[in-house]
């Protein structure tokens, strides 16, 4: 038995129409095969009606959905890590037929070799699809800015340097009158980012109301609304990691391990997790080591180990402030301590060192602004 009253171990390959599953009995023998929708629906018809067993899955654009529904049939369910799983990766033979009888022998035999994760909520998951929605029009925004500074270039002018917010107005003061039909679209499109974006920000604001936790967090400098929620929200429940360490591991914020006999090289880190949720900490942690970071420990520890370094010495220090900013955030979220940033220079009887930073700029508005440039 995999389990008590458990008997069956399902594999399942979820592809984007259609999913093939394989079905291994107690004895480890093939009892079935068969291919259903990728659906909701479709996935509550199928298993509601199984006895309860042991479903393997693999981490994708479907599996948030399908481990609650599989879950809420009944089964236990395993979601397998896609950067450990190998065996389906690599292998010489991969078809969804032999991919979904993989999962359920490496599931049946130990789940552990699956490095199993678990999957968000279904409301933290709607909510953190504004910030990936908002991430999305960023980006987008930013690439068309480039395009059309580059297309000016082309013809040997250039556009002024200004905010992304203001660039299309700017812009169009510039543009030379041969260019209007073929980037004047472009500030067009500009334009409309510029506003949907501002929406976006508008419901970031509203849900860090929703989630009190990130006005907590907002205390640590360099952390802004669009930090915090995502932090909030990647992580869902602070209580699932035992030390505050593991975060640092579980946003890919630590070096690889690649130890063999004497050899134990330095690695780049391993780049796992969230990838949106790794750049905004490296983003503050860049804004900590900058020119308007306030004083604190973090700063200061920061400041000391890019100085030891050598040519990559500051963006060594940016990713290390950036994990032991992952660390603080949720030791402060978990114990609800409230931040102290020189609570260490304090114990050490240390002063407050005005050579370490500036003080913070000050904002012209004094509503609250996701586009100012810092904190994020």
């Amino acid at each position: 038995m995999n389990g008590i009253g458990l008997t069956d171990t399902l594999g399942i390959d979820l592809g984007d129409k259609f999913s093939y599953v394989c079905v291994l009995s107690a004895g480890g023998k093939v009892s079935g095969r068969f291919k259903l929708r990728t659906t909701p629906q479709a996935f509550r018809t199928r298993f509601s009606s199984r006895p309860p067993s042991r479903a393997v899955i693999e981490t994708g654009t479907h599996s948030p959905w399908a481990s609650r529904v599989l879950e809420e049939c009944g089964h236990e369910t395993i979601v397998a890590n896609a950067r450990r799983v190998s065996l389906i990766s690599k292998n010489t033979k991969k078809t969804d037929r032999e991919d979904c009888e993989l999962l359920a022998r490496l599931g049946r035999a130990d789940p552990v070799l699956l490095a199993p994760i678990r999957h968000r909520g279904k409301e933290a998951q709607c909510d953190l699809t504004v910030m990936r929605a908002r991430s999305s029009a960023v980006r987008a925004r930013t690439q068309l800015v480039n395009a059309a500074r580059g297309l000016v270039k082309s013809i040997g002018m250039r556009l002024s340097g200004c905010s992304t917010a203001t660039f299309a107005k700017q812009a169009r003061k510039q543009l030379p009158e041969e260019l209007a039909p073929s980037v004047g679209p472009l500030l067009d499109l500009i334009e409309t980012l510029t506003v949907t974006i501002k929406a976006f920000d508008k419901q970031v604001l509203q849900l860090c109301e929703k989630h009190p936790a990130t006005q907590h967090l907002q205390r640590v400098a360099g952390v802004g609304p669009i930090v915090s929620l995502a932090f909030v929200l990647t992580i869902e429940d602070p209580h699932r990691f035992k030390r505050s360490r593991q975060v640092g591991a579980y946003f890919g914020l630590v070096p690889r391990l690649d130890e063999s006999g004497q050899s134990k090289p330095q690695l780049r880190i391993t780049k796992a997790g969230d990838v949106d949720m790794r750049a905004l900490l490296v983003t503050s942690a860049q804004y900590v080591l900058g020119p308007w970071g306030e004083d604190s420990d973090l700063r200061r520890w920061g400041l000391e180990l890019a100085e030891r370094g050598a040519k990559t010495g500051k963006k060594r220090a940016v990713v290390a402030v950036a994990r032991r900013l992952a660390v603080l955030l949720h030791h402060l979220w978990k114990t609800g301590e409230v931040y102290d940033p020189l609570h260490l220079a304090g114990q050490r009887g240390e002063a407050e060192d005005p050579t370490k930073a500036r003080p913070p700029r000050q904002r012209k508005s004094k509503t609250k602004s996701l586009q100012d440039p810092v904190p994020v």
